[in-house]
C-alpha cells in the first residue's frame, strides 16, 4: 500500500493540478472560439447587411414609391418594434430548444424577409415588411449573448461579445460599396430596379446560413464533440465555479429580482441611449454621406465604409483593454463620450468630407465599441434564470430607441433639409449614458470575475 501524500506535498500536487487544468482550459477555450465565432461572426454580418440596406435603398427608393423623408425614418425603426415584441419570447425558446434550432430558425425567416423587401410597391407594405422583419430578427443578439455564457468564462466574453459585434463594421465594409455597386449595375436589369435586386442578392445568403447553422452549431460545450470529455470537464467546473462567485456578489439569478433591482433599470437606459446612436448612425449614413457631397453611389459606399473600418478596429482593441483591466464603467464611458464627440464635430465640419468623415469615423469607433463592454456588464450581473430574459428584457426596450432614432432625423431632415441638428440629438443621449454610467455604484467582484456595473 502506497504512503499518503505528506502535507508539504499536498500544495505541491494541488499546483500542478491547477497548472494542468489551466493549460486544458486554454486549449478548450481557443477550439471553442474557432469553432463557433467564426460563425456567429458570419451570421451577424448577413443579419446586419439585410438591417440597413435599407439606408442604402433610400438612395433609390423613396423617389420610386414617393416616401418622405419621415415616412422612410418611420419605416426604418418601426423594425424595432417587432424586435421589442418577440424578444423576450426569443430567448425563452433558445432555452428551451436550443440556440442551435433558435439561430437557424431567425436566420432562415429574415434572409426570405429580406428578399420579399423587393417587391415594396406602398408606404403601408413598406412599414409591414420592416416590422417583420424585426419580428424574425429578433432575438438573435440576446440569444447569441445568452448563448456566449455558456461557453465562455466572464474574462473573456468582452471580447467575444467585440468579435461578434465586429460584424457590424465588416457588414459595413462589405455591404456599403457592394450594395451601391448591385444598385448601380444592375439598374433596370430584366425590367427591376436596382434597389430590387440588392434585397434579392443580399437575402439569399441569409436563408443558406440558417441551413448551415443545423450542421455547425452546438447548443453546449457538453454537446461537442470535438472537446475531450476532460476539456468539458475543466470548461463546465469553471463556469458553474463563476456562476455561485457572480451570485455571491450580488448578481441577480431571479429574474423577478433583477426587475426590481435599480441596477437593472439603469443598464437598459445606458443601453437605450448607445442603441440611439447606433440606429441613427447606421439607417441615416449614406444619406449623411450624400449630403455631404458624395452623390455617386458606387463612390458613396466606399465613403460610408470609412467609418466602419475604423469602428471594426477600435471596438476589438477597447474591448481587449477592458477584458484585460477587468474595468468596465470607465470604459463603456469613455466610449460614449467617443461617439458623441464624433458626431458633434462631424456636425460642424459638414463643408469639409474629409474632416466630417473623420469625425463619423471617430463617432462609430466609440459607438460600437461599447456594445461588448455594455453585454459584459450586464451578463455579469444577470445570472441563471435571470439572464435567459433578463437580456433580453434590456435589449427589446432600448431597441425601442431604434425606432425614435431613425424618425426623429427624418422629421429634421425634411423640416431642416439637414441632419446637422438630429446628430446633436444623438450626441446629447450617448453623453447621458455616459454619464450615468458613471453614476452607477462599483461593485466590487470576486477574483475571477468582472467588475459589477
Amino acid at each position: 500500500m502506497s504512503p499518503a501524500p505528506s502535507p508539504a506535498m499536498q500544495p505541491a500536487a494541488a499546483s500542478a493540478s491547477t497548472a494542468q487544468d489551466a493549460a486544458i482550459e486554454a486549449a478548450a477555450l481557443r477550439k471553442i472560439t474557432w469553432r463557433i465565432m467564426p460563425f456567429l461572426f458570419l451570421v451577424y454580418v448577413l443579419s446586419y447587411l439585410d438591417r440597413v440596406n435599407i439606408g442604402y435603398a433610400k438612395l433609390q427608393f423613396t423617389s420610386d414609391l414617393g416616401l418622405s423623408n419621415t415616412a422612410y425614418g418611420l419605416g426604418a425603426g418601426i423594425f424595432f418594434f417587432g424586435y421589442f415584441v418577440f424578444e423576450v419570447p426569443s430567448n425563452l425558446l433558445l432555452r428551451k430548444f436550443g440556440a442551435r434550432a433558435t439561430i437557424a430558425r431567425i436566420t432562415m425567416l429574415w434572409g426570405a424577409l429580406s428578399c420579399l423587401m423587393m417587391f415594396v410597391r406602398s408606404e403601408t407594405m413598406f412599414y409591414v415588411l420592416r416590422f417583420l422583419l424585426g419580428l424574425a430578427e429578433a432575438g438573435l443578439v440576446p440569444g447569441v449573448v445568452l448563448y456566449l455564457t455558456f461557453w465562455f468564462p466572464s474574462d473573456r466574453r468582452a471580447r467575444m461579445v467585440a468579435v461578434f459585434m465586429a460584424a457590424i463594421p465588416v457588414a459595413g465594409i462589405i455591404g456599403a460599396p457592394l450594395s451601391g455597386f448591385l444598385m448601380s449595375a444592375l439598374h433596370e436589369a430584366h425590367g427591376m430596379r436596382g434597389w430590387q435586386w440588392m434585397f434579392l442578392i443580399e437575402g439569399i445568403p441569409s436563408i443558406l446560413a440558417g441551413c448551415w447553422a443545423l450542421a455547425v452549431l452546438r447548443n453546449t460545450p457538453a454537446e461537442a464533440a470535438w472537446l475531450s470529455d476532460e476539456e468539458k470537464r475543466v470548461v463546465l467546473a469553471r463556469l458553474a465555479r463563476e456562476n455561485s462567485a457572480a451570485a455571491a456578489a450580488g448578481a441577480e439569478h431571479n429574474l423577478r429580482a433583477a426587475l426590481c433591482s435599480g441596477r437593472f433599470w439603469l443598464l437598459t437606459l445606458i443601453y437605450f441611449c448607445l442603441v440611439t446612436g447606433n440606429a441613427g448612425f447606421s439607417f441615416w449614413l449614406p444619406q449623411i454621406v450624400k449630403d455631404l457631397g458624395v452623390t455617386n453611389l458606387v463612390s458613396n459606399g466606399f465613403v460610408t465604409a470609412i467609418p466602419y473600418l475604423a469602428a471594426g478596429i477600435g471596438m476589438i482593441l477597447i474591448g481587449r483593454s477592458s477584458d484585460i483591466t477587468g474595468e468596465r464603467r470607465w470604459h463603456y464611458a469613455v466610449c460614449c463620450f467617443i461617439g458623441a464627440a464624433g458626431l458633434l464635430g462631424s456636425a460642424s465640419v459638414t463643408n469639409s468630407i474629409p474632416l466630417a468623415v473623420t469625425g463619423l469615423s471617430i463617432a462609430y469607433v466609440g459607438i460600437l465599441a461599447g456594445f461588448g463592454i455594455f453585454w459584459s456588464m450586464s451578463t455579469t450581473f444577470l445570472q441563471g434564470t435571470a439572464a435567459v430574459a433578463g437580456i433580453a428584457v434590456i435589449n427589446s426596450i432600448a431597441n425601442l430607441a431604434g425606432y425614435v432614432s431613425p424618425y426623429v432625423l427624418g422629421v429634421v431632415k425634411d423640416a431642416t433639409h439637414s441632419v446637422t441638428f438630429g446628430l446633436v440629438l444623438i450626441a446629447g443621449a450617448l453623453i447621458v449614458g455616459g454619464l450615468v454610467t458613471l453614476l452607477m455604484p462599483r461593485v466590487k467582484a470576486p477574483h475571477g470575475v468582472a467588475e459589477l456595473a
